[in-house]
Formats: C-alpha cells, structure tokens, sequence
C-alpha cells in the first residue's frame, strides 16, 4: 500500500522532470535576455517580443509534458523553437536599437552617434 501511494506521488515528478535540457535552455536564454535589459542592449519592445516568445516555449514545453511524458518529436520541436528563440535573443542584443539610458525610449548606438 505505502509503495503503491508513494509512486502515485513519484510518477507526476518524474513527468515534470523528464525535460532537464530544455529547462536548463530556457533558464540560459531568460538569463541572456535579462542581461540585454541590465545592459540597455534590449528597448522594451524587444523585450516583450522576447518574453512573449519565451512564454510560448514554456507552453509547448507544458503541452508535451500534460499527457506525462515529452515524445521525440515533441522534444525535437521544442529544440527548434529553442533554437529559434536564441538566434532572435542575439539578434536583438546585437542591433543597433538600445535603451542605454533605461528611459523606456530607444536609443542610437553610441557609434551610430560618431559616424561622420
């Protein structure tokens, strides 16, 4: 009986836990954009497009797992979308839209700003 409640509680865990990798990503790429918001690398709009797209991952990523185990396929989507998601993280960390100032308000790179 003490087994049979234990893995009863065990199996949801184990469903949630199944996808370390992708987990682990998503807290990578979260960590990059925060980075690109402290730097005034990212304006706000591009953070909310940035966000938006993270929170679409964690709802693929909540789909998969619902029916208690992430398929290969799903898994191979879910690395796609990653992926994705990171080119479009270094993309705009590396554009020449900023908020060095943290006004909310766009800026000009500081080299666009030097050009003759």
């Amino acid at each position: 009986m003490v087994t049979a409640l234990t893995l009863s509680f065990a199996l949801p865990v184990l469903a949630q836990t199944n996808t370390p990798n992708i987990d682990h990503r998503q807290q990578n790429q979260q960590q990059r954009i925060d980075q690109g918001i402290q730097s005034g690398a990212l304006t706000n709009r591009e953070t909310n497009h940035l966000e938006q797209a993270q929170e679409r991952i964690q709802g693929m990523e909540d789909k998969a797992k619902s029916d208690g185990s992430v398929t290969s396929q799903e898994r191979k989507r879910l690395q796609q979308a990653e992926n994705v998601q990171s080119r479009h993280i270094y993309r705009q960390k590396h554009d020449r839209q900023h908020d060095f100032n943290h006004d909310g308000m766009r800026d000009h790179s500081p080299h666009h700003l030097h050009r003759r």
